[in-house]
């Protein structure tokens, strides 16, 4: 067979990764904080982006109006409104330096008060006034001490040479958030250049300073330092953090033999223990708790349905300056690198409206199929949670599975029921023992959680007594699925919890 080169015509169609395809993927599974630097970042970057105020509410099909310049913007040359009119009038007015504070010295706006305590005594100082108003409280909020902080104030009382100080300095970089130290003596100094026993006695210094129990190596001399310092560190006492173990398996009657103690000596040391923080160094975290913005709201309607929302909060509103693009285009020679680099702003521009609509639209559909499908837990609660995974979801709304594990990604929902994750409602379907509807596992898990908190001391359910408990109530589950469950909640085995259960009650009972 003769082998000759030809040429072929043939037409095909494939899905090609564009750059912009792989960022409008990333932005279905960015959270409302990841979304609003990137949106910054573009900004900055694209000279027709510019970010309105969200003053406008969600509309009755759930997309906010921020979402409207999306579908205007589906072409470079398709027709948009004026949406610049009061945006960039309120950023010229803000870039040029023409407050009264300048212009007018006279008219200028209210002055807070320097010492707000005083305004009853003084009513003439800035600020003052017969109601106490015209000062802004936040203004005068003391800031956060860190750990080092507190620490770095309290280091020089306890240790005059420089060199332990220099020491010292160089452990508390060492302190973890919850105030344990990471890394051994003996390594930090070798990289000083100084005897392990010098390290060790400014290290015993250190343990001295508040919070009681910071500079410890372990959660056992964590706890004997703040016991020391209260003067209850006995033989007794240090028996029981030597066998910590233990006391977590609950096994009192070895503990008892070890510390050389009765029942009533037992229950007191434990009653001590627990007054301890185990993590002294928490409560001077850096970073501060942020709260939760949930991105879909969800209400109940005057119906007896329920009302789906995107929370505007959470929908930055970006707006493309067309009539600026029209000024400068107009001025720019077609051939120049300026008039390239504007049609890539605005190619850009376009791009971004159209994607966030689209993100605002896929979310909002997913959050209605959740919502129709979980309709019984929102009346009833979790145990009416129906077993859900992504493919049900998908095959509903017509979209990939793939696409609706990106858009339930740190996604929250606000429901009467509480706020929850959406992955929260997507549970493993678990079979019931008398033939009906399957459950979902997260309502067997409540299940098993409220079997074991009716437990009376007596009467502690075995692994094998949920199982059968829970076959009375239509769900079929194995122990060992029983067991896992129980672990996962951090739920301890019959034994240790009919241990604790007991002694609990002896002391109670005392």
């Amino acid at each position: 067979m003769a082998l000759a080169a030809s040429l072929f015509l043939r037409q095909s169609q494939s899905l090609v990764m564009t750059p912009q395809l792989m960022q409008s993927i990333q932005l279905l599974q960015m959270t409302h904080l990841e979304l609003t630097r990137f949106i910054e970042q573009e900004v900055e970057k694209n000279p027709l982006l510019e970010i309105a105020a969200n003053d406008d509410g969600p509309r009755e099909d759930g997309r906010a109006a921020a979402d409207e310049p999306g579908e205007a913007g589906a072409g470079d040359d398709a027709p948009q409104p004026d949406l610049y009119d009061s945006a960039v009038g309120g950023a010229t007015s803000d870039t040029f330096d023409g407050g009264l504070d300048n212009v007018f010295p006279d008219d200028a706006g209210p002055r807070a008060a320097d010492a707000p305590e005083l305004l009853g005594q003084w009513k003439s100082m800035p600020g003052g006034s017969e109601d106490g108003e015209g000062y802004d409280l936040d203004a005068f909020v003391a800031g956060r001490k860190t750990l080092r902080d507190v620490l770095g104030e309290q280091i020089p009382f306890v240790l005059a040479d420089p060199v332990d100080r220099l020491i010292a300095q160089h452990l508390v970089d060492q302190l973890d958030e919850a105030g344990y130290l990471q890394g051994s003596t003996a390594e930090t100094a070798l990289k000083l250049g100084k005897p392990a026993g010098d390290i060790e006695r400014v290290l015993s210094r250190l343990q001295e300073l508040d919070p009681p129990g910071v500079f410890a190596r372990s959660l056992g001399e964590c706890l004997a330092i703040q016991l020391r310092a209260l003067d209850r560190l006995d033989p007794a006492m240090a028996a029981l953090l030597d066998n910590l173990e233990l006391l977590a398996r609950r096994d009192f009657a070895t503990l008892k033999k070890l510390c050389g103690v009765g029942e009533d000596d037992l229950l007191d040391m434990l009653a001590e223990i627990r007054k301890l923080d185990p993590k002294p160094g928490a409560r001077y975290e850096a970073s501060g708790t942020e709260a939760v913005v949930p991105d879909i709201v969800v209400r109940a309607a005057p119906d007896g349905s329920w009302l789906v929302e995107l929370n505007p909060d959470t929908l930055p509103r970006v707006l493309v300056n067309r009539d600026y693009y029209a000024s400068v285009s107009a001025r720019t020679s077609r051939d120049s690198a300026d008039y390239g680099f504007l049609n890539e702003c605005l190619q850009t521009a376009n791009w971004l409206t159209r994607s966030l609509d689209q993100r605002a639209r896929t979310i909002m559909k997913v959050a209605s199929e959740i919502v129709r499908q979980q309709d019984a837990f929102l009346l009833h609660g979790v145990d009416h949670l129906r077993p859900l995974n992504l493919k049900t979801v998908a095959e509903a709304i017509g979209m990939h599975e793939s696409t609706v594990s990106r858009v339930t990604s740190n996604k929250y929902m606000l429901t009467p029921r509480g706020l929850f994750e959406l992955k929260y409602f997507f549970t493993v379907s678990i079979g019931s023992a008398e033939g009906g509807d399957a459950h979902s596992a997260e309502a067997v898990r409540h299940r098993i959680r409220a079997l074991i908190a009716e437990e009376r001391p007596e009467a502690v359910l075995s692994d094998d007594d949920i199982v059968e408990a829970l076959r009375r109530g239509g769900v079929e589950l194995a122990r060992r699925t029983v067991a896992k469950y129980r672990e996962a909640m951090n739920i301890p085995s019959s034994v240790q919890r009919r241990r604790e259960k007991r002694a609990l009650a002896k002391a109670a009972g005392a």
